[in-house]
């Protein structure tokens, strides 16, 4: 037996990438998943797939609806991170417990609109996309917008006011994936 390196250290390093795509509600977190599933890529609908109510420290379910009770099952999280299968996969969705996982991402999104753009989305977006069906408090969602406390603070920004199409080449882009 030699002590050179094994075939699998290589494969190690070139091992599929994992992005995470958040922001707040109305910045496109859906529409970028639906169009990334489109052209090919590997892409969860968290907020469909992942979520559940539960408290974000502790991930114990709780009963009822509340944004701060919005998580993403950790050890869901961790699996599809582990699956080697597709070159790269993108987590689309906001969760309150974002930093016990934000750490296994290869690199972290965060969508941003302008106000006129948040509040046009918002107004044209129906009850049954909000989670539990109930629109959320507006002017929590334009806190959130303007003191950014509810997303990863140390994402790459992207400009969502585009059409989905340029947002999903710029992730792309930015992510190496290519077009």
């Amino acid at each position: 037996m030699t002590d050179g390196p094994r075939p699998v250290s290589i494969l190690q390093r070139m091992g599929r990438r994992n992005y995470l795509i958040e922001g707040l509600s109305g910045t496109g977190k859906t529409s970028v998943c639906d169009e990334l599933q489109r052209r090919g890529h590997h892409a969860i609908h968290g907020d469909r797939e992942l979520a559940y109510r539960g408290d974000p420290e502790t991930g114990e379910p709780m009963e009822g609806f509340g944004h701060e009770h919005h998580i993403w099952d950790v050890e869901k999280v961790r699996s599809l991170v582990a699956d080697r299968s597709h070159e790269a996969s993108f987590f689309c969705g906001g969760s309150r417990n974002f930093s016990k996982f934000i750490d296994l991402f290869d690199a972290v999104f965060v969508l941003e609109v302008d106000l006129p753009t948040l509040h046009q989305r918002l107004d044209e977006r129906p009850d049954e996309e909000w989670g539990g069906g109930v629109p959320m408090d507006r002017e929590l969602i334009e806190r959130w917008h303007q003191t950014k406390e509810d997303v990863p603070q140390h994402g790459i920004v992207i400009d969502a006011t585009a059409p989905i199409e340029q947002v999903v080449d710029e992730i792309l882009r930015r992510s190496s994936i290519g077009l």
